[in-house]
């Protein structure tokens, strides 16, 4: 049998995750689970690219693996890990800074998106790509899934394995991105031309997974619509706001879009915010229930985390000494 194909994805602990998290990413994890080799990375170097408050930073670090166990993710199917418990990305990261040129980074749009709205840019934000490669590369992985806002990333990390491969000889598997055709990105129910957000706590936004019911009908009874009448899917602009509580309500349910538009034939866009509501709480109720039993136990979390940064570098250790060996370094012993 050919082994299974590794799938690395990485996640920040940065805000509290929301409904575009669980639709657009964790859903499409958890249900890989068992079919493929699956790295989940909490990937705390990457979010100290802007300036952060420790306490914070160790508080949501923890929040982030609770949300993940409660939403699916099985550390027994899974090798869930906090990035700076593996020593082997950030060494790696700076082997690959010396084979990237700066060009590459600084033609990436998020980068030149960020930096547009400080007054001060640190250099981690510049070079956070190389990093990402880094994660990725170091566990031969296959596939990636993410959004569209993150498949220039994607081709990035594939050029620079390239590169090294054709200067040292074959060393990286070049990955491929995976972007969901549903789902992919989970616009903000306040401004569908946006995408949700877990940095943006405007009320009315984004639906938390940890969100109590009343709040969620209250965000959602609150979303932007259009002024037209018909509920059905459609690509057209002026029709985003419809179009997002559907795709929503698609994925909440499992249900075809001909039997979407089926049931809300004849209905107005109180019946869709209402059905919408209801759907994503019976999909967020028990992953909310499962998260507070989890972060009460925080021994318990952190025991679970050890263990999955001990496979992790049972993978990305070998690895990175492959690379320190094909760039000339002295290995110590």
């Amino acid at each position: 049998m050919s082994p299974k194909p590794r799938v690395f994805s990485g996640i920040q602990p940065s805000g509290m995750l929301h409904l575009g998290n669980y639709l657009g990413a964790i859903q499409q994890w958890v249900a890989g689970q068992g079919e493929k080799t699956n790295f989940i990375c909490i990937v705390d170097l990457h979010a100290i690219t802007v300036p952060q408050e420790p306490a914070a930073l160790r508080r949501q670090t923890r929040e982030l693996a609770a949300l993940l166990i409660a939403a699916g993710i099985d550390p027994q199917q899974t090798t869930l890990f906090v990035q700076s418990h593996v020593r082997a990305h950030a060494e790696c990261c700076w082997i690959l800074n010396c084979v990237t040129p700066l060009g590459w980074l600084e033609r990436m749009t998020q980068y030149k998106m960020k930096a547009q709205k400080q007054e001060s840019v640190l250099a981690g934000l510049l070079d956070y790509p190389v990093l990402q490669a880094a994660d990725i590369l170091l566990y031969d992985t296959h596939e990636v899934p993410v959004g569209e806002d993150q498949k220039q990333h994607i081709e990035l990390t594939r050029d620079i394995a390239q590169r090294f491969n054709y200067l040292y000889g074959e060393t990286f598997v070049v990955p491929e991105p995976v972007i969901r055709e549903t789902g992919a990105r989970i616009m903000a129910l306040n401004d569908p031309t946006a995408k949700m957000s877990k940095s943006d706590f405007t009320r009315g936004h984004a639906i938390r997974i940890t969100d109590e019911p009343d709040e969620i009908r209250w965000v959602v009874k609150r979303a932007v619509t259009d002024p037209g009448r018909d509920i059905t899917f459609s690509n057209d602009p002026t029709r985003a706001g419809v179009n997002n509580l559907l795709q929503i309500y698609e994925l909440a349910t499992g249900q075809s879009r001909p039997a979407i538009e089926a049931h809300f034939t004849g209905k107005g866009y109180g019946a869709l915010k209402n059905d919408v509501a209801e759907a994503v709480i019976e999909v967020l109720r028990p992953i909310r229930e499962r998260y507070y039993h989890l972060i009460d136990d925080p021994a318990e979390l952190d025991r679970i985390l050890v263990i999955g940064a001990e496979q992790a570098r049972a993978v990305a250790e070998p690895k990175v000494r492959l690379v320190m060996e094909r760039v000339g370094f002295v290995l110590a012993t």
